[in-house]
């Protein structure tokens, strides 16, 4: 029996590999509407999770704003408005959710840099 829901999934599947990891530092590229317009946005941060398989696979970036202020987006990898996802800097983890650096501060932040 053919699982026709996989079928279906498999035609809205991204074909470019995202070769990131948890830990990594990412700047991603997203199309945002307003209005009549269109433009692409930018986000850079640190992926602090990787979830899901297939269409719904998703991840998290966190990145600090102005005053000290933590902004978190959750991006789904497969969505048409996402563009592009560029690796800045790749981080050694041994964790695959860094969800203590919503405690960190300052220099405890700093993620070991992977070669």
């Amino acid at each position: 029996m053919v699982n026709y829901i996989k079928l279906i999934e498999e035609e809205y599947l991204k074909t470019d590999a995202h070769d990131f990891k948890v830990g990594d530092t990412l700047k991603v590229q997203f199309k945002v509407i307003e209005g009549d317009k269109e433009r692409l946005q930018t986000f850079e941060g640190i992926c602090i999770e990787r979830k899901n398989k297939g269409i719904n696979e998703s991840f998290t970036l966190r990145r600090i704003a102005s005053h000290g202020v933590g902004v978190e987006k959750t991006i789904l990898i497969h969505s048409p408005i996402l563009k592009k996802i560029q690796v800045i800097k790749k981080g050694k983890v041994k964790r695959a959710r860094l969800y203590y650096l919503r405690e960190k501060i300052g220099k405890e932040r700093k993620i070991r840099e992977r070669k």
